[in-house]
C-alpha cells in the first residue's frame, strides 16, 4: 500500500474531512438563513444566491467521488442528447440500486453546471436534518410524507412554485420510492402480479403518483424527461465508506431523452408510460449484465476543478487555526498543501 493510499484509510484524515463538511455546512446554513430577507425584495436573486451556497456544500461530496476516490463516470447516450445537458429544465428518473447513485447523479449535474440548482422529491423527515434538510429548505425542495392523501396539495404547490425558477434545474425522481433490496423486490413483484403488471428483474415497481404529478405541474417549464440507468463495472456494489477510503469505481450511466410532449397528459396513460419505461430499463440492465456495456456512444465529460478548489478553500479556512494552534505558525499553511497534494494524487489512483 502506497503512502497516499495509506493516508486515505486513516480515521484522523476522515475526521478532518468530516469536520470541514459539517462546520462549513453550518456556516452555509446560517448564511442561507440571512438571505431570507432577500425573498420579498428580489426572489430571483435570492434563488441564485442559494444555488451557489448549496453548490459550495454539495460539491464537497462530489469532490470525494471525483478527486479523492478518482471514480470515473461514463455516459452512454447520443450526441444530440448530451448537447442539451445543462441547457434546459428536466425531470430525471434514476434507478435506486446503489448507495452512491445520488452521488453519481450529482457528479453529472456538476459537470454540466446545474449542481446548485438540482432538485429532488424528498422525505419530509429530512427537512429537520441539519446541513442536508436545511440546505434543501432554502432551495425550495419539495418535501412529502409518502402518503398521497396528505401530500397531494403540498407537492402540487411546491412544484408549481418552481415554474419560474431562474436557473436550469434537474428535478430528480426515484420512482421506486426506496432503494432496491431482494426482500423489497419480492414484495414489489407480488404487488405487480396482483395488479396484472409485467414483473421486473432489476427494479422495484415504480410509484406513479409523484411522476405524473411532476409532469403535470411542470409542463411548460420542463422540456424533457431524462431516463438514467446506472450500473458499475465488475459487478461492484459501491458504498460511501468505500469512497471515503479512496476506493475507485467505474460507473456507467445510460441516458435517454424523452421530450415532454411525447409523454401523455392523461394521468392513467402517463402512469402506463412510466411502467413501460421501467420495463425498458430492466432490459437495459439485462443487456449490461450480459455484455458489460449499455447501448449508445460513450462520453466522458471532463471533471472541473471547482469542487476541489471549493473544498480546499473551506479546509484552509477551518483547519488552519487548528494546525496553527497545534503545531505553530509554520503549519498554518499546511492543510492547503497537504489536501491539494492528496486530492490531486488521489485523482490518478
Amino acid at each position: 500500500m502506497g503512502f497516499i493510499a495509506f493516508l486515505k484509510t486513516q480515521f484522523i484524515v476522515h475526521l478532518l474531512i468530516g469536520f470541514v463538511f459539517v462546520v462549513s455546512g453550518l456556516i452555509i446554513n446560517f448564511i442561507q438563513l440571512c438571505t431570507l430577507v432577500l425573498w420579498p425584495i428580489n426572489k430571483q436573486f435570492y434563488r441564485r444566491v442559494n444555488c451557489r451556497l448549496a453548490y459550495s456544500l454539495w460539491s464537497q461530496l462530489v469532490m470525494l467521488l471525483e478527486w479523492w476516490s478518482g471514480t470515473e463516470c461514463t455516459l452512454f447516450s447520443d450526441e444530440a442528447t448530451v448537447n442539451t445537458f445543462g441547457k434546459e429544465h428536466v425531470i430525471i428518473i434514476l434507478n435506486h440500486n446503489f448507495e452512491i447513485d445520488f452521488l453519481c447523479g450529482w457528479t453529472m449535474t456538476e459537470r454540466f453546471g446545474v449542481l446548485g440548482s438540482s432538485k429532488v422529491l424528498a422525505k419530509r423527515e429530512l427537512l429537520y436534518v441539519p446541513l442536508i434538510g436545511w440546505t434543501w429548505y432554502f432551495l425550495e425542495i419539495v418535501f412529502c410524507k409518502r402518503k398521497w392523501e396528505e401530500d397531494r396539495d403540498t407537492v402540487i404547490e411546491g412544484l408549481k412554485r418552481l415554474s419560474d425558477y431562474p436557473e436550469y434545474m434537474w428535478f430528480l425522481l426515484y420512482c421506486e420510492g426506496t432503494r432496491f433490496t431482494e426482500t423489497k423486490h419480492r414484495i414489489s413483484m407480488e404487488v405487480a402480479e396482483s395488479k396484472g403488471l409485467p414483473k421486473l428483474k432489476y427494479h422495484l415497481l415504480p410509484r406513479t403518483k409523484g411522476f405524473t404529478t411532476a409532469v403535470q405541474c411542470l409542463r411548460g417549464t420542463v422540456s424533457a424527461v431524462y431516463d438514467v440507468t446506472l450500473n458499475f463495472r465488475g459487478n461492484k456494489n459501491p458504498s460511501l465508506l468505500g469512497i471515503l477510503y479512496g476506493k475507485k469505481y467505474e460507473a456507467d450511466m445510460c441516458v435517454r431523452r424523452f421530450p415532454l410532449e411525447d409523454i401523455p397528459q392523461d394521468e392513467k396513460e402517463a402512469a402506463n408510460w412510466l411502467h413501460k419505461l421501467y420495463q425498458e430499463k430492466d432490459a437495459l440492465q439485462e443487456m449490461y449484465n450480459q455484455e458489460g456495456v449499455f447501448p449508445g456512444q460513450q462520453f466522458k465529460p471532463p471533471r472541473r476543478p471547482w469542487t476541489l478548489l471549493n473544498f480546499l478553500f473551506w479546509a484552509t479556512v477551518l483547519l488552519s487555526p487548528l494546525f496553527t494552534f497545534g503545531f505553530g505558525v509554520f503549519a498554518s499553511g499546511s492543510p492547503l498543501l497537504i489536501l491539494a497534494f492528496l486530492g490531486l494524487v488521489g485523482a490518478g489512483n
